[in-house]
């Protein structure tokens, strides 16, 4: 693609990308207040098509929330809950394993699982949850725990150094941790939608000693609530510096914050353009990462599909059961069947595959694939 056809104020940017140099983080604030979107896009697809080809990914998982029991109250959180509350749920272990064998025959690959920092649940119930999914199945990857998680369980619950409390997970079946609980990096901004939640550093630092591990881990953005566009880009920053440092990150998945339910309610929610403005500014700064995931749970499918044109190359996966953004108030399905992920890659023009828990492509997907039956 011929600069002539960017924005004037995109062109430098452009031939930047083209040319494989690092943009800066002023760089990164005039692609953010820039209103040439298929600039944006243009430019996200160089590294995009770079790094991928014209494959699109998705992974055939299932999501489950063993409690929403916590002890913290986010302003930003309406998934949260004190036991008294009508909302509040906590399942037993025997119920999250039944769960999983019912999804096993659907051909998932992955158990996503977080939750609340419980206020009561013993070391040794976790430990066992686990060792109950690895006896489930071998080979199901178990994805569990956000870093804030992980310092709960350690600093609360086992009461070891964070890196012995996650040997001791690993040992009983964690595969790998999610990226939850980073919403905004930026101390002002976590002190009016997550006071008391930890800090950037201390988020990091659970990331870094499992990359340090030789972990694997994915990483997260909570946007469009009080923050601006210098905190966003801070807060790529630091995910690409750790990044540089450890190259432990699989994707990044930014998340259009849902305000309905919350105490923030008064916000007004992202735009579509917004939504597609940020992961094609997060695919051009984010430049050591290789994989932008679209969370259609947060985008709706629709946009989701169009975002593969705006450097996206993966759209999650079919999930199943999702309680954290649609108790807040999200109204997209909770669920997505593998043929409509598929479906809507090829329509967008890319090639499906399917993928594990380390973005890795299993194949080229087919017609005949099996099919999660939950719709």
């Amino acid at each position: 693609m011929s600069s002539s056809a960017i924005s004037p104020e995109l062109r430098s940017i452009f031939e930047k990308v083209e040319d494989g140099v690092r943009i800066s983080n002023e760089e990164a604030l005039v692609l953010y207040r820039s209103w040439d979107l298929n600039g944006l896009g243009s430019i996200a697809n160089i590294l995009r098509e770079r790094k991928n080809g014209n494959f699109a990914t998705y992974i055939n998982n299932r999501y489950i929330n063993y409690s929403n029991l916590c002890i913290l109250s986010c302003q930003f959180c309406a998934f949260g809950a004190r036991k008294r509350d009508a909302h509040a749920f906590e399942l037993s272990i025997p119920e999250i394993v039944q769960t999983v064998r019912e999804a096993l025959p659907h051909g998932i690959t992955e158990v996503h699982m977080v939750g609340g920092l419980h206020p009561t649940l013993k070391g040794d119930w976790y430990l066992e949850l686990l060792s109950s999914l690895r006896a489930t199945s071998a080979t199901l990857h178990i994805k569990a725990f956000t870093a804030i998680e992980i310092r709960h369980l350690a600093e609360r619950v086992f009461r070891l150094p964070i890196r012995d409390t996650l040997e001791l997970l690993r040992e009983h079946g964690l595969g790998s941790i999610t990226g939850g609980g980073a919403e905004i990096f930026d101390a002002e901004v976590r002190d009016q939608i997550c006071r008391g939640k930890e800090d950037a550093e201390e988020w990091l630092e659970v990331h870094r000693t499992w990359h340090q591990m030789g972990g694997r881990s994915t990483s997260t953005m909570l946007y469009g609530h009080v923050e601006t566009h210098a905190q966003r880009v801070e807060h790529l920053q630091k995910l690409r510096e750790l990044q540089d440092e450890t190259g432990g990150f699989t994707g990044f998945i930014p998340f259009a914050f849902v305000p309905e339910t919350t105490a923030l309610a008064h916000i007004r929610p992202a735009s579509a353009i917004e939504e597609l403005r940020n992961l094609a500014v997060a695919r051009i700064y984010l430049d050591n990462f290789d994989h932008i995931t679209a969370y259609w749970i947060s985008l709706g499918l629709p946009l989701a599909q169009i975002s593969l044109s705006y450097g996206v190359d993966d759209l999650h996966g079919t999930i199943i059961e999702e309680k954290i953004f649609h108790i807040a108030g999200a109204v997209t399905p909770q669920r997505q069947s593998a043929r409509a992920l598929e479906s809507a890659i090829r329509e967008a023009g890319r090639i499906p595959a399917q993928r594990d828990s380390l973005y890795r492509r299993l194949m080229p997907t087919r017609e005949s694939a099996v099919e999660p039956a939950f719709v």
